[in-house]
């Protein structure tokens, strides 16, 4: 079996003087880099749990990791399978139910990519692939909640 590696650093930004000597005395702002890229994740928390709602928060990341992830091997299936994909988007949304302990965990993500192929023929197995794509994802093989898909395909032809 193959092992892949991933590193990536986390630089806390959010000390505003007194650090956390309270829970209100510090922004929860963070930035996500990793080498070799060319520019930081501005991350904070969600605005719910006193987060800069204009920076990414870790359960967006998620979703979008979810999304990004059906997107790759999706494009991959298809290039495989000769269908022409000439556009991709993705509104994905995701469910966290919070706990009265403050603790919480998602209960499911919602994938609703609209893939745009040049072949009206070949809309059933693009289709199919996308159920393939959800079999094969890595980010969701491994969250242990659903990650439901609501596919749609648009034809040039």
């Amino acid at each position: 079996m193959k092992s892949h590696h991933y590193t990536t650093t986390l630089r806390w930004t959010g000390n505003l003087g007194p650090g956390t000597s309270n829970y209100k005395a510090y922004s929860r702002d963070h930035e996500h880099s990793t080498p070799g890229k060319s520019a930081p994740i501005p991350g904070s928390s969600d605005p719910h749990f006193r987060g800069d709602g204009t920076r990414y928060n870790p359960e967006e990341l998620l979703v979008a990791s979810l999304s990004s992830c059906h997107m790759l091997w999706y494009l991959h299936l298809c290039a495989d399978a000769g269908i022409v994909v000439t556009a991709y988007e993705d509104a994905a949304t995701g469910e966290m139910r919070e706990n009265p302990d403050g603790s919480g965990e998602f209960a499911s993500v919602t994938l609703r990519p609209r893939a745009t192929i040049t072949r009206d023929e070949q809309r059933a197995a693009a289709l199919h692939l996308h159920h393939e794509a959800a079999r094969l994802c890595f980010i969701a093989r491994s969250v242990r909640f659903p990650v439901h898909h609501e596919p749609e395909i648009l034809a040039l032809e």
